[in-house]
């Protein structure tokens, strides 16, 4: 059966990648809105990131709590049931009235994110076993960081130019996700799912899963390092809208939006050209460039260079695309089968708290100190971390053989 499956990967591939797209589309389709929200609302920057870390939230409940279930009945349902709730989530922050209700919506959009990106992952690798994990790896990558690149700019053009846009800024990706819905299910995978077991309650119990001892540092690597890539987005996401109003003569959610999705798709190609590269050497060149990033950022907030702005963007893509592929390639390779799913839900747990204890102590600082100096506070502890990372990243290189652990 799982052959027969196999022969026959080309279209339901398609459909996996797509659902992958649209599901995290509705992510950060909301970012180039927030000071829309600001101005509607009277908003402060910690009820900006607060939204934002809501979504984060939100995945981190379905990570541990629900993904379990991609093992016991299959990737292909919990696609469908997260690929629903996203969609039944961008139809509530249409129609949110208040800071709550928006915050609610992107709770609900979270917990599906967590759901599609887990279990779209896995069904990737088990749609096309008998290719080259590494290209299997980047097309996962890709997806997701295209999906997460078009949510902004959408969200930025039409919030710039269409009449209510706080409603029909989200009409795109509500329709993007009926069309994969449908496509989905009109599959007919059944064959590929595993063998149906009583539904134990434990099941929905977390368990955060660890790779061998013997391979353990560089899944650790890649984690922290998604800790440091998602934090490093996630100001840009949450806050850039704001925080480019006060040091760049250029403003307005398209510019917002185009700036954010300049990243993830800089990022997506990055992923692509440096899918050949061995994952530990990838760790090591996207710690470096997070690393500058934030030096370049902390430049910005001295000097208003727009120059310094946009070289902090186009290090920050390269970061952020080489710390996602290489996160992919190493959970592929520290795990099999069974522990895949678990595993990767366990590296997505320490890389959106990246998104949340970081992002939260920024709006705090922000609200109580200003926000430069909020920003200058990131920039300065990421900058630690992530060139302390590379530093890691170089050792394990020369500690681990390419046979036995990616490096």
């Amino acid at each position: 059966m799982a052959g027969m499956y196999m022969k026959n990967s080309t279209r339901p591939t398609f459909w996996v990648s797509f659902a992958m797209f649209v599901g995290v589309m509705g992510t950060a389709l909301a970012s180039p809105l927030y000071p829309l929200y600001h101005d509607a609302w009277q908003l402060q920057p910690s009820h900006i990131t607060g939204v934002y870390v809501a979504y984060m939230v939100g995945v981190l409940i379905s990570l541990l709590f629900l993904t379990r279930l991609t093992d016991r009945v299959g990737f292909m349902p919990m696609l469908r049931a997260g690929l629903v709730m996203v969609t039944l989530g961008v139809g509530l922050s249409a129609a949110a009235w208040d800071l709550n209700s928006l915050a609610v919506s992107r709770l609900l959009i979270g917990m599906a994110s967590g759901l599609i990106t887990t279990s779209a992952a896995v069904g990737l690798i088990s749609l096309n076993q008998h290719r080259d994990p590494q290209l299997i790896s980047a097309i996962t990558s890709l997806a997701m960081a295209c999906g997460f690149g078009a949510g902004p700019l959408v969200g930025g053009l039409m919030a710039q130019w269409a009449p209510a846009p706080l409603i029909t800024t989200y009409i795109p990706s509500l329709l993007l996700g009926i069309m994969a819905a449908v496509g989905l299910f009109r599959l007919s995978l059944s064959e590929a799912w595993p063998e149906r077991a009583p539904l134990d309650l434990r099941v929905f119990m977390p368990r955060i899963a660890l790779p061998p001892v013997e391979v353990r540092q560089p899944f650790w690597l890649a984690s922290v390092g998604a800790f440091s890539t998602f934090a490093v987005f996630g100001l840009y996401a949450s806050l850039a809208p704001s925080f480019m109003e006060q040091m760049l003569p250029w403003n307005g959610p398209a510019i917002s939006g185009t700036f954010i999705a300049l990243i993830l798709m800089l990022s997506a190609a990055s992923q692509w050209f440096a899918r050949g590269l061995r994952p530990l050497h990838l760790v090591f060149c996207a710690m470096m460039s997070l690393g500058m990033s934030c030096l370049l950022l902390l430049g910005t907030t001295a000097t208003n260079s727009p120059w310094l702005f946009l070289l902090s963007v186009l290090t920050t893509a390269l970061g952020h695309g080489l710390g996602n592929l290489s996160g992919v390639a190493i959970v592929n390779r520290v795990s099999t089968g069974q522990t895949r799913a678990s595993l990767f839900s366990s590296y997505l747990v320490v890389g959106y708290m990246g998104s949340i204890l970081p992002i939260l102590a920024v709006g705090w600082i922000a609200d109580h100190y200003g926000l430069t100096i909020a920003i200058e506070v990131f920039c300065l502890v990421l900058a630690t971390l992530t060139f302390s990372l590379a530093a890691g990243a170089r050792r394990a290189r020369r500690k681990f053989q390419p046979q036995t652990v990616p490096a």
